[in-house]
């Protein structure tokens, strides 16, 4: 099953044209993003820090903690907003992936920071008025400015929070879980007011009142931008409509789009968008999904595998479907690598960016491709086409028949790519494949620097 073609010496351009742009270095800009982040986190502390003359007594040291964590719980509202704008510097450089395991931590600090903040200010207020905590609550929420709305918000984040956990994502359909974490946008307008409302930092500090409208106002500035006005920009100008609909294996098709000025749409190689389909059934959500070829002026292409119901639906689509598309997203790019040489590494439906990149990544380039059966080997054709015009190598690797497969291990892959250690990887497959190829890759010597993956799970 392994197919073999004679490798290349290292070229210094990339195997097919296309216009490369500068980017900011990709270390630099994650780690200016974490320090603006902590400084933010300072200054919040400092806040609180100048309004407090002295804290005496369990009551104080109580409400002192509760204002703490209230204000670290907005600021990083904020901040969460802002790491999901999809503002395309943090994206092209951080990573989509990077930015949502940051927005999935921060969420979680941020449940923590307001449970810790409700909890706080009610035991610190039933002891300073010498009542219970029932008692506290009731007066708390019902007769002070705008905490009912703040209830409903804070609610309405541990609602969220709760739904994002592991155990229970795995029982929703990504659509549902993406609409419902607009419920965020509401809790965030609902504790906003109470903040300002009752806040002691706020309460007659006019500086603090701008700084955090100027906060709130830009991350809102930026979500519209970004995520509502951008999208909307290049569904007029780039008028994009489905094409053809070709199968490609079992369960997976490949749905080819035309348009206007698509290169400037597309991206680059190892990229993706947030695509809408204005079709019945599709048109309420935007999935994203990999270019599974190089973007031209006219036609784009990706390739997908019936995963759930909106993927699976792809295959019925008619020509001339009205498509929106968001983005391009993601730092899956050339941009990555280190050296000359590159292994791509595939698993499954993940050979989709991999593709693209397999056609335009200069270098010398092998290309390992795992799938359960030759069947499930989707564009094996071009594959083999490229791999001849470039004279790259290709591995096929199937778990059925045995007597072809290969195991996903150190010595495997060694086997399969000589001086493995020496070669920057790009990894995309389904994630207990992908867990499993960084393991064996890390065991074979290859650097964690030189692995480069996107998770594309929610």
């Amino acid at each position: 099953m392994p197919t073999t073609y004679a490798r290349t010496s290292a070229s210094t351009g990339p195997a097919s044209g296309g216009v490369r742009h500068r980017r900011p270095r990709r270390g630099v800009v994650p780690l200016l993003a974490q320090l603006v982040i902590w400084a933010g986190a300072a200054a919040v502390l400092a806040l609180w820090w100048h309004d407090t003359t002295s804290v005496a007594g369990p009551a104080e040291w109580l409400t002192g903690a509760g204002r703490i964590t209230g204000l670290l719980a907005g600021y990083a509202c904020a901040v969460l907003l802002a790491l999901m704008a999809r503002v395309p510097l943090l994206d092209h450089t951080v990573g989509s992936d990077r930015l949502a395991r940051w927005h999935a931590l921060g969420g979680r600090c941020t449940v923590s920071l307001a449970l810790a903040h409700t909890l706080l200010i009610i035991w610190g207020y039933s002891l300073t008025a010498r009542t219970d905590v029932v008692s506290q609550t009731s007066t708390l929420v019902l007769h002070y400015p705008d905490l009912l709305k703040g209830t409903a918000g804070f609610l309405l984040f541990l609602a969220t929070g709760v739904l994002s956990a592991r155990a229970a994502r795995r029982r929703m359909s990504y659509e549902t879980w993406h609409y419902l974490h607009f419920a965020t946008y509401l809790a965030v307008f609902l504790t906003f007011g109470h903040q300002l409302a009752t806040g002691a930092d706020f309460v007659g500090n006019r500086v603090a009142r701008a700084a955090w409208y100027a906060l709130f106002l830009g991350v809102a500035a930026l979500v519209v931008r970004y995520r509502f006005l951008a999208p909307l920009r290049r569904g007029l100008r780039h008028r994009v409509r489905v094409a053809a609909v070709h199968p490609e294996a079992p369960g997976v098709v490949s749905v080819h789009l035309t348009g206007k000025h698509l290169d400037e749409l597309g991206g680059e190689p190892g990229q993706f968008l947030r695509w809408r389909f204005l079709a019945r059934g599709l048109w309420w959500t935007a999935n994203p999904y990999s270019l599974s070829a190089p973007a031209t002026p006219g036609h784009l292409r990706i390739t997908v595998k019936a995963a759930g119901s909106h993927s699976a639906a792809l295959a019925r689509l008619a020509p001339g479907t009205r498509v929106w598309a968001e983005g391009p997203y993601g730092a899956f790019t050339a941009d990555r690598r280190k050296g000359a040489k590159v292994l791509l590494l595939a698993g499954g439906v993940g050979i989709t960016p991999l593709r693209a990149l397999f056609e335009t990544l200069p270098g010398q380039v092998t290309l390992v491709y795992r799938a359960r059966t030759a069947h499930d080997l989707a564009l094996r054709a071009e594959l083999d086409a490229i791999a001849a015009r470039r004279r790259a190598t290709v591995h096929y690797v199937v778990d059925e028949p045995a007597g072809y497969s290969s195991p996903l291990t150190a010595r495997g892959l060694s086997t399969l790519v000589p001086d493995l250690a020496g070669h920057d990887v790009y990894l995309c497959g389904p994630p207990g494949m992908t867990r499993a190829a960084v393991r064996a890759l890390r065991d074979a010597g290859v650097p964690g620097r030189r692995i480069h993956h996107e998770s594309f799970a929610f």
